[in-house]
């Protein structure tokens, strides 16, 4: 067993020595590195010099290489000694510090804020980078200070209507300014329409015969009740003494009146020759109308 022992011991006296035989040379320049410093880039050695002549980031400040001994501060692309990371501004250092840039200038929060930031409309305070913001016509808002007028609750991402320069949630709108439809008494929010000065919802102004609605559409009315024109000609409409169609009288509408008969004025034409009798003489044979050359033998 003694003598297992000994040769174990002097094959790691053999490898030690043929390892301390061979040489470690910067993988680039070539020179020996014991006793010096050196470092690894994927498996290869360099001395310092060669890997920060060949490896080492330039930085952007003060466009010196980043050696191994000093912090390699990145951003998107570009490098910083940890003494040259410093607000473009205020110089105050910005390592380990929330930042933001304009024209690829680094800038501390303060001084951003201060240049560039949105300033809150109610509060007139800044809007700090990465804090939340609502944003209307122009103006900008904390999301704290923008509320409600009438109830002072933040109105966030809910629905709101602007008024007089100040923003109301949908409820508190209703309550204070919106005019209740005369119909079903509740708000009125959006269009709507006026009838007799009484305000309806759209949905809610329908003809009072056949129930559709009359937003958009021409209507009249009877005994203060609206209705469309189809349903008022065949409700209360006079019959042409002719065709038999409702005459409606509604938007310039011409017609011929006579011993309680009514004509439309393009129906008004003798019974034998068809001629137009609107403005000239005409005469009657029971419920005819002649014009006078076929009446004279009457």
């Amino acid at each position: 067993m003694k003598v297992l022992e000994d040769l174990k011991k002097q094959a790691k006296m053999e490898s030690f020595k043929s390892k301390m035989a061979e040489r470690y040379d910067c993988h680039y320049c070539k020179e020996s590195l014991f006793g010096k410093k050196y470092v690894l880039h994927g498996e290869n050695p360099y001395c310092v010099k060669c890997y920060e002549s060949l490896y080492s980031n330039t930085c952007e400040e003060c466009k010196k290489p980043i050696g191994c001994n000093s912090r390699d501060l990145s951003y998107k692309d570009r490098h910083w000694h940890d003494g040259c990371f410093h607000c473009f501004k205020c110089h105050r250092s910005l390592v380990d510090k929330p930042f933001s840039t304009k024209d690829e200038q680094l800038l501390c929060t303060e001084c951003y804020s201060n240049e560039y930031s949105s300033k809150c409309f109610e509060c007139k305070k800044t809007i700090m980078p990465g804090s939340r913001k609502m944003e209307h016509k122009g103006n900008s808002w904390h999301e704290t200070c923008f509320t409600c007028q009438r109830c002072q609750q933040p109105i966030g991402t809910k629905s709101f209507i602007p008024k007089d320069n100040s923003n109301y949630c949908v409820p508190c709108y209703e309550k204070q300014f919106a005019l209740q439809c005369v119909h079903c008494k509740k708000p009125i929010t959006t269009g709507g329409v006026t009838y007799h000065d009484q305000p309806w919802h759209k949905d809610c102004f329908l003809c009072t015969g056949c129930k559709e609605q009359l937003s958009g559409q021409r209507f009249t009315s009877r005994d203060d009740f609206p209705y469309c024109l189809n349903c008022f000609c065949n409700l209360y409409a006079k019959k042409c003494a002719e065709c038999t169609t409702p005459i409606s009288g509604l938007g310039g509408t011409k017609y011929i009146s006579f011993e309680e008969r009514q004509w439309h004025n393009d129906c008004f034409n003798c019974k034998k020759c068809l001629v137009s009798l609107v403005g000239r003489g005409f005469l009657t044979e029971r419920d005819d109308i002649l014009c006078p050359n076929c009446g004279k033998d009457i």
